[in-house]
């Protein structure tokens, strides 16, 4: 069942709510950007991410294809969430109202962003 979840930066100056089920799955991956950040994400509609405080205090950064837009506050530097124009990736640490026993219970899907493969797992992943 959907839940909103708050969630902020480290600083608490980039604030959002985002509607999702945990319970639907997450996803950690390899690529370089989120293996060096230890990323793990909840994948959101557009319709249901809310940016509430600190649009004007968000700068980005972009790679590879340049098609998802890494946000991160620039004050604190931490990154609450990307988007494309698809989907927002939410970053799970960022959540503020996440009981612990949810995210303990998320499944986690694995996939190869490190090869572009997004329909396998990569071989290893304890490290992720």
């Amino acid at each position: 069942m959907k839940k909103t979840y708050q969630g902020s930066c480290h600083c608490g100056t980039v604030r959002f709510e985002a509607d999702f089920d945990l319970a639907e799955g997450t996803v950690k991956c390899n690529c370089t950007m989120c293996r060096k950040s230890r990323n793990w994400l909840a994948a959101v509609k557009p319709a249901d991410f809310r940016l509430v405080a600190g649009e004007s205090e968000l700068s980005e950064y972009l790679f590879n294809r340049r098609s998802i837009h890494h946000r991160f506050c620039k004050h604190c530097g931490l990154r609450p969430f990307s988007h494309s124009e698809r989907f927002y990736a939410v970053n799970l640490a960022c959540l503020d109202n996440a009981d612990p026993a949810e995210l303990i219970a998320a499944p986690v899907a694995y996939v190869d962003g490190l090869h572009d493969d997004f329909k396998h797992p990569p071989a290893e992943t304890r490290h992720l």
